[in-house]
């Protein structure tokens, strides 16, 4: 017999999946594809937070079963030029060049939806740091498939964590869902105690 899910996750991210698991929140998988094309003049934590309440309210309208719905999204920027995920692998070692040596910010949100008009969110910014980045580890890297879904063209959980100088923040935050905000959001919707 199976359990049912307290929850909808609008996200088909096998990372956020496996995130959410450590809360020990059973959940249910509905993916989403929205556009999420930045809007002239925004700033990296409004187009976060606008992408992951949007995702919620989607989800929300589509579940149709009326559980909470979690959206989330995460951007690597640096400066204000936001890193997407690549479009191929040229693209994917032009990002990590940038990246090499420097320090960037990686931004994600996540939003609860619990009704219609009722989106609750939250924000994560952490500080990433790379070493400087061996043009033939990049070539390697980028070789792989590990780059290419990924915002900035890296898993922290993945290879380039070997080339990770420092990071001050959320080490989930980076892969795609801050565990602690989220916890607050399920807390504050009576989901965790």
């Amino acid at each position: 017999m199976s359990v049912p899910a307290q929850l909808v996750l609008a996200s088909g991210s096998p990372r956020r999946k496996s995130l959410l698991r450590q809360l020990d929140v059973r959940f249910r998988v509905l993916p989403l594809d929205i556009d999420e094309s930045r809007q002239a003049g925004e700033s990296p934590a409004t187009y976060v937070v606008r992408l992951a309440r949007a995702k919620a309210a989607a989800g929300w309208d589509l579940a149709g079963d009326r559980l909470p719905v979690l959206g989330a999204d995460t951007a690597v920027v640096i400066g204000q030029r936001i890193l997407g995920k690549p479009a191929d692998p040229a693209e994917a070692r032009a990002m990590l060049s940038t990246l090499s040596g420097r320090a960037h910010q990686v931004y994600s949100a996540i939003a609860l939806a619990t009704g219609a008009d009722t989106i609750s969110d939250r924000l994560n910014v952490t500080r990433v740091e790379f070493s400087i980045l061996p043009e033939v580890w990049i070539d390697a890297y980028c070789a792989t498939d590990e780059p290419m879904d990924k915002a900035g063209a890296y898993a922290i959980q993945g290879g380039a964590a070997a080339h990770i100088r420092r990071i001050e923040g959320s080490f989930s935050g980076v892969m795609g869902l801050p565990l602690f905000e989220t916890a607050e959001l399920l807390r504050t919707a009576g989901l965790l105690a």
